[in-house]
């Protein structure tokens, strides 16, 4: 399971992502007199299925680059091919095109693509209102793989009203001549929901045993520069999360990611090759900063934990790992 009590949604965003390049020209500015449309509309679902339809007619989109298009009239999708290097992160937006005020858009992201051409079903990113009136953005995408990718709009009021869909480089490969990172440089992070793969993982582990219990989450943060991350960074960020308030261990050990298998409780080892396999990180790279603590809640009531800060720099997610025991 994940850490805390909220479930976290791919539409749940760092406002402040930051840094997002100027590949792709300057986000598109409301005209002057013009305020937002806040009429209530209700979430535009998904497409129920991506199997013929608006699929047959795919558009182009480049990161760097914008497409226009418009509405129709009725509800409708509209989906485009997003092609990627792999650690490409982008931030993509819907946004008026002078003319589409008042339209409520969702944005999906689906693939890559495989070898049958399928996008698969499973949402990668998503967003329903984050962007101007009740338009769509996501602010930072990170795409693991390379390939194609699907990049749906879909609106629920048409209007037949124009669009514009843009997809600016955030970090990682599609940078061009990136410079080092200035300096004490923060990370950034943003919460994204874990892999299927690592969650049924994870919930193996846990039903393992019920004094021994661990949590995974998955962070993500936008970098354009030559030079990585560092994870003093990176703990320092997680440890500015309220979920994490209780860890304040003066002196946190270090570990290779090698290292950090044995650290693990066994039940949990699995997840060890399966976080570089899902993130594309090569072992060499990852770094682990980990911080103890103890408490007690009364008799036969102790409590031990170890928060397992990781960072993969090269795919630009921190890794956070909790494992938790107490007596029974």
């Amino acid at each position: 399971m994940k850490r805390g009590t909220a479930v976290r949604s791919a539409a749940v965003w760092l406002s402040a992502v930051g840094l997002m390049g100027a590949c792709g020209g300057q986000p598109e500015q409301t005209p002057p007199g013009i305020e937002p449309v806040t009429t209530a509309q209700g979430l535009v679902s998904p497409p129920a299925t991506l199997s013929g339809g608006f699929t047959n007619y795919l558009g182009t989109l480049d990161v760097g680059s914008a497409v226009s298009s418009s509405t129709g009239t009725t509800a409708a999708y509209e989906g485009f091919k997003l092609t990627v290097a792999a650690h490409t992160q982008a931030a993509l937006e819907v946004t008026h095109l002078g003319t589409g005020v008042g339209v409520d858009t969702g944005l999906f992201v689906y693939g890559p693509k495989d070898a049958n051409g399928s996008y698969g079903t499973r949402i990668l990113f998503q967003d329903d209102d984050s962007g101007y009136g009740e338009l769509s953005k996501i602010p930072l995408a990170t795409f693991d793989e390379a390939g194609e990718y699907l990049v749906v709009v879909g609106w629920s009021n048409g209007l037949g009203k124009q669009y514009r869909l843009q997809a600016q480089c955030a970090g990682g490969a599609c940078v061009a001549n990136p410079a080092p990172a200035p300096a004490g440089t923060p990370v950034k992070l943003a919460a994204f929901p874990l892999e299927p793969g690592l969650q049924a993982l994870l919930d193996t582990g846990n039903a393992y045993r019920e004094d021994l219990h661990s949590f995974l989450d998955r962070y993500d943060f936008a970098w354009p520069y030559s030079t990585p991350a560092s994870l003093d960074a990176a703990a320092a960020a997680v440890l500015a999360r309220s979920e994490y308030q209780g860890y304040r261990n003066k002196v946190p050990a270090t570990s290779t990611y090698a290292a950090f298998q044995s650290q693990m409780y066994l039940q949990f080892q699995p997840l060890h090759p399966a976080i570089l396999d899902t993130y594309g990180e090569d072992a060499a790279n990852a770094q682990v900063k980990s911080y103890f603590r103890t408490f007690s809640t009364g008799p036969n009531g102790d409590n031990w934990r170890t928060l397992n800060i990781i960072l993969l720099p090269e795919s630009r997610h921190v890794i956070v790992y909790e494992e938790t025991g107490h007596e029974i």
